[in-house]
């Protein structure tokens, strides 16, 4: 697949801005480890305050993660002065999710001027590799940002 181009030579900035602005971003306390063009990596420390009565990471939290990542991955993509927004998303759950971190790796499917597709794995880490836990597809919304 061609590398995907952006039309905002701030992208890394604009998003990072954008997510880390959202008071539930926030809360869930993830960082960012790779921003490409079309393409995004969500880290979330393992919590215990995210998890079930057995220690996995709740399934709500699996689709926050997967939800981010498609949507931060859409973002790179937008026009400057455009933001986005999520319209709809689909998490199917492969595995349980436990280990010292849940990485989830968005990326573009169809960028439009309208809405982008985009898609989701999100994986658990511990000592002895990855696991894909979850798989999503997201659909964000393109709107021209206004002025409060």
């Amino acid at each position: 697949m061609a590398a995907l181009k952006t039309a905002n030579p701030d992208f890394e900035q604009f998003v990072r801005g954008m997510v880390l602005s959202m008071p539930a971003a926030r809360h869930l306390g993830f960082e960012f480890g790779r921003i490409a063009p079309g393409e995004v990596e969500i880290i979330q420390s393992y919590r215990k305050e995210l998890t079930q009565h057995d220690g996995f990471i709740q399934g709500g939290v699996l689709g926050s993660l997967a939800d981010f990542a498609g949507g931060c991955a859409a973002g790179t993509l937008l026009q400057p002065g455009w933001v986005n927004m999520t319209i709809d998303y689909t998490v199917k759950i492969l595995a349980p999710a436990k280990g010292e971190k849940i990485v989830a790796r968005g990326r573009v499917v169809k960028a439009g001027p309208i809405m982008t597709i985009a898609a989701a794995d999100v994986y658990s880490v511990d000592g002895t590799g990855e696991t894909l836990c979850a798989t999503a597809f997201v659909t964000m919304r393109n709107i021209k940002a206004f002025k409060a």
